[in-house]
């Protein structure tokens, strides 16, 4: 099949965690077509260029969102009316108090008509955010972009409109200019996808599946795809957004922070709303797309792939390792709270005078390095320069090192180098680097946080964050037992290598691949090497109207078959309602007057039914085969006037 693989800062650029997982599994899977669609995030990044890339990859198409680009598409009145709608029902939604969605499906106290109320208005309000992004979207398609219209003047002016309308959030009531132009031009950059040229049958709508590295922006183009393409889409996430944007925006004004949340809160549900399967890379991950309004039937975790083959040395010889020694390893960033770590390491030091700590990694940005600086100043007064006697050069027991040194030259040799690794970070994702300490089979202690009980399960100790007499005692307890640190640290790695490895997260996404093209109507004939059709191209799911999960009975007319017509046809087009279920559509052939076909389906439990032609001024009663357990028959009455031909699906307790 050919994938169109969705990425943002990451694939196929040289740096950044992303990339290296798409690369992964891209070279894993050689027997599928990539199209590589990447946004950028900063022109760092382009100038450091792309990693070689595997021959299953076809094309590579980039966009920025750093620039600021002007396309120079100046709108007419009629289209400058057109867009203030859009803009202003978008602004509208982010603007509003918006029940939260827990609240909807919890049971509470509320009266049941309370609860109702809610999640119709919530559901009210997805389908407005849904038509103004889709409106936009079109009208960036029928005039060339949406760049200038979405900084200028009429923009700002909608936004503030908006923000002082009745009912508007508290937050945002009082937002400033400054604030509003910030906003802007952030949702300018938020949209530019929606102006991309992408979406045509030689882009995106020649893939058979659309594949989101990351929820947010990098999804958006497959939400296109899906709505002008009718292009399946799998979203994948290890780090939901709407929380990155909650962790990088501290120290912004509150309207900002709200009216930011709220896009990215409204973009991943309508997100997880579209998407045909979901899959986190995590639990911690799991439960965020699940407070953002994702449907736990399209959830599957897929744990990160991570190859092993650079830690096989360490963890197969764990008696090489210093058996005093602690090791942390990372970015270093005011995120991992080496503070603590150093202040943890002082109580160490008291019942274990021999121990000494490597903290092994650069900084990461301008932050990180002057985080760092102020870590080796804490260290250095900390722990003051100690020497074995009166002619011997002092050291201190806390050293700072980075990978690609003369001792250190690999991360397994940091891995290897110390018998304890050491986490100590307040937020945190998915953690990697302790996935390649359970590689080295390295006993770990770590903080609670983020998906680390997940990754470590039993395999090692977990102390509370920002608790340095905690992380101290599990440390010291650890380095007096070297029995039960070879213990764990054989379990670690045994659970490394059974869940966390490139070969299994391979595996994984093969399976899902195949899993929605089966459930995926084809939407173009396949032809073989001769040119002839090829057999079972098209699912029988392509027949079924309808949502799949819809109990109740529904008849819905549709195009004949693709083989009694001359030319190749679609297998499905799309209706005018919100259907997401597979092979939802109404052909336009089957309006009034016209004969249509409608294929029989059964759901769940059901057994059969049977197509009835009715003639013109009939009436007819279609008997529905009973379900299992009961006996019950359906009836359909067809109006007069009408030539049809009708289905009637049975669904479990028909009446």
């Amino acid at each position: 099949m050919r994938i169109g693989l969705l990425t943002e800062g990451g694939y196929p650029y040289v740096n950044g965690e992303p990339g290296l997982w798409c690369d992964r599994l891209v070279r894993g899977l050689e027997q599928h077509e990539f199209d590589v669609y990447a946004i950028t995030r900063g022109e760092h990044q382009e100038a450091e260029g792309w990693v070689p890339l595997p021959p299953q990859v076809g094309r590579v198409r980039t966009a920025s969102l750093w620039d600021a680009e002007d396309d120079g598409v100046v709108y007419g009145r009629r289209t400058r009316r057109r867009f203030a709608g859009y803009y202003g029902d978008l602004a509208a939604i982010l603007c509003a108090t918006v029940p939260e969605e827990a609240s909807c499906r919890a049971e509470t106290a509320a009266s049941r008509a309370d609860a109702t109320g809610a999640r119709d208005r919530f559901a009210h309000e997805a389908d407005r955010f849904a038509n103004a992004l889709y409106g936009l979207a079109e009208l960036a398609r029928d005039e060339g972009g949406l760049p200038r219209a979405l900084r200028s003047e009429t923009a700002v002016r909608v936004l503030e409109s908006a923000c002082r309308a009745p009912g508007a959030h508290r937050s945002v009531r009082g937002a400033r200019v400054p604030d509003l132009l910030t906003v802007v031009a952030r949702l300018e950059r938020l949209l530019r996808p929606l102006s991309l040229d992408w979406y045509e049958d030689d882009g995106l709508g020649a893939v058979d599946l659309c594949h989101a590295a990351s929820g947010g922006t990098a999804a958006l183009p497959g939400l296109l795809a899906r709505h002008f393409c009718e292009v399946p889409l799998l979203v994948t996430e290890y780090g939901v957004r709407l929380r990155a944007h909650y962790l990088t925006e501290p120290d912004s004004s509150p309207s900002i922070r709200f009216l930011l949340a709220a896009f990215h809160g409204r973009l991943a549900a309508e997100t997880y709303r579209r998407a045909a399967l979901i899959t986190p890379g995590n639990a911690h991950a799991r439960r965020w797309q699940e407070r953002c309004g994702a449907d736990r039937a399209k959830l599957r975790t897929v744990h990160p792939g991570m190859d092993a083959t650079p830690f096989a040395e360490a963890g197969e010889s764990p008696e090489c390792a210093d058996p005093h020694t602690l090791v942390w390893v990372g970015r270093v960033e005011p995120a991992k709270d080496l503070v603590s770590l150093l202040h943890a390491f002082a109580e160490i030091r008291k019942d274990e005078p021999k121990a000494r700590l490597r903290i092994v990694g650069g900084p990461c940005g301008p932050e990180g390095a002057a985080y760092l600086a102020h870590c080796k100043a804490l260290a250095a007064q900390l722990f003051p320069d100690e020497a074995d006697g009166p002619h011997a050069v002092g050291s201190n027991p806390v050293s700072f090192e980075e990978i690609g040194g003369p001792e250190l030259p690999s991360r397994a040799d940091a891995y290897a180098s110390g018998a304890l690794v050491v986490l100590s970070s307040v937020v945190e994702g998915f953690p990697a680097g302790l996935v390649e300490a359970m590689f080295c089979g390295r006993a770990t202690v770590s903080t609670d946080v983020g998906a680390v009980v997940e990754a470590i399960g039993g395999t090692g100790l977990v102390v509370p964050p920002r608790n340095p007499r905690a992380l101290a005692e599990a440390c010291v307890a650890l380095l007096r037992d070297p029995e039960r640190r070879a213990r764990l640290g054989a379990a670690a790695r045994a659970r490394a290598l059974e869940l966390f490895t490139v070969e299994q997260n391979v595996a994984a996404f093969h399976g899902i691949y195949l899993d929605i093209l089966s459930r995926t109507p084809a939407r173009r004939v396949v032809l073989d090497d001769t040119g002839e059709p090829l057999p079972f191209s098209v699912p029988a799911e392509a027949h079924v109207p309808g949502r799949w999960s819809d109990t109740t009975t529904r008849a819905v007319a549709r195009g004949g078959p693709a083989w009694a017509t001359d030319a190749p046809v679609r297998a499905t087009t799309r209706t005018s309602d919100t259907d997401d279920g597979p092979g939802a559509g109404t052909s336009p052939s089957a309006t009034g007057g016209g004969r249509a076909a409608v294929p029989v389906s059964a759901t769940d439990g059901a057994r059969g039914g049977l197509p009835v032609s009715v003639p013109e001024g009939a009436r007819a009663a279609v008997a529905v085969p009973a379900v299992e357990g009961g006996g019950a028959a359906a009836s359909v009455s067809v109006a007069e006037g009408v030539r049809a031909a009708a289905s009637v699906s049975a669904t479990e307790g028909a009446r």
